[in-house]
């Protein structure tokens, strides 16, 4: 069924808006859903958190007039209880059958869509280059990317489409001129903005080694070599060439400060090195990565920050709540950065989680093959982004 299909509940159903769930969620409040959708769907993509009790029940366990008691029996009565579906037109059925049976419910507006409209940006503290450095969040996905300004400028490193509009108005807001818009590398979990924002009078970067992959806009954009570096403000970016997790793959240097690693390395784990060759290039990749890690990114001083483009629900964040650490203190706490090469390699191909859903058409839409508009782009990035080699923190091991 439809969203639009489901009919109205006889009874009032209150809402709850994803900011305000995930304040809850970040308060440490306890917080209980029902989720609606497919089982396929929710082992795949959810909403976690260590004060989160999820419980999935389909929505079609809830159509009959007389629901089994085994179904209600699995909700509980004791407390409120959020439903989620896919896009809110189903939970807020089912949250009306439950409200007709006494439990107290609400349900989340825009469902799992609305979820993965958050994005938040929080000050990276530690950053103590030119200017001030933000990293976005978006807590659906695990996406990350950063915003430097300093001077009236401004550069955002590894944007979304989805939040173009977002950059712009931040950039607005802070008394800004964002002059920069740069990727790290053809992403394959999310579609990138840079081409909106170029479109929109911002300069777009992308690493000139990626535009052998067979990026189709090239021509229209900057490319960026190893150690080619962009002014904002009295601050400098700096592109430093780290393939591996893709032939493309390029970190930026900030202002000294913090290495933007893309999926190269993260504050929990490495990179995954599958996802441009498959299983049969991985191998070459891996070893790749081991090189770029060893030889650009560890040689860099130990309070070098690094910043990936992404964290998963193994990752925890610093005290100021960006997922960013010093070099020094990854090196310590993640054994893959001292292993021999080919330890490193056997640890990186051991365990790889699913590759990120719809990740060559989203790859084949970075590169320009595809077009699709902006209701496509935002369905084909729902979901985890699984670009790292393991779902479990590599820190600590």
């Amino acid at each position: 069924m439809n969203a639009d299909d489901f009919p109205t509940p006889d009874v009032d159903v209150d809402s709850v808006d994803p900011d305000s769930l995930k304040g809850r969620i970040d308060a440490g409040e306890d917080v209980t859903i029902l989720d609606a959708r497919m089982r396929s769907d929710y082992e795949e993509w959810r909403i976690d958190g260590e004060t989160v009790t999820s419980i999935n029940v389909p929505y079609f366990e809830f159509l009959d007039d007389e629901i089994d008691d085994e179904v209600l029996d699995r909700i509980p009565d004791d407390r409120e209880v959020t439903v989620l579906c896919a896009k809110g037109g189903a939970s807020e059925y089912v949250a009306g059958t439950l409200a007709e049976r006494g439990y107290d419910v609400d349900h989340l507006e825009d469902g799992m869509n609305g979820w993965a409209s958050i994005y938040d940006a929080v000050e990276v503290e530690r950053y103590d280059g030119a200017g001030t450095l933000l990293q976005y969040q978006r807590p659906s996905s695990g996406c990350l990317g950063y915003l430097l300004y300093d001077g009236g400028e401004a550069a955002i490193i590894d944007p979304l489409r989805a939040f173009t509009d977002r950059y712009l108005a931040d950039a607005d807001d802070l008394g800004v001129e964002l002059k920069y818009a740069i990727d790290t590398h053809v992403h394959a979990d999310h579609i990138s903005g840079v081409r909106d924002l170029d479109a929109a009078g911002v300069e777009g970067v992308i690493p000139a080694a990626a535009v052998d992959r067979g990026v189709t806009y090239a021509d229209e954009l900057t490319a960026a070599d190893d150690g080619d570096a962009f002014e904002v403000g009295d601050a400098t970016v700096e592109a430093v060439y780290t393939p591996g997790h893709t032939t493309g793959m390029t970190s930026y240097l900030v202002d000294g400060s913090l290495l933007a690693t893309g999926d190269g390395l993260f504050v929990e784990s490495v990179a995954r090195p599958d996802l441009e060759e498959g299983d049969e290039g991985a191998p070459d990749a891996a070893r790749l990565l081991y090189e770029s890690l060893q030889e650009r990114v560890l040689t860099l001083p130990d309070d070098t920050l690094i910043g990936g483009a992404h964290f998963s629900d193994a990752a925890v964040p610093a005290d100021d709540g960006t997922y960013t650490a010093p070099i020094g203190d990854l090196v310590e706490e993640m054994d893959a950065l001292t292993m021999d090469e080919d330890d490193f390699v056997d640890l990186v191909l051991a365990d790889m989680p699913p590759r990120p859903a719809n990740y060559e058409d989203i790859i084949a839409t970075n590169l320009g093959r595809n077009a699709v508009d902006d209701e496509e782009a935002f369905t084909l990035e729902l979901g985890p982004n699984n670009c790292a080699a393991s779902q479990d923190s590599l820190a600590g091991d």
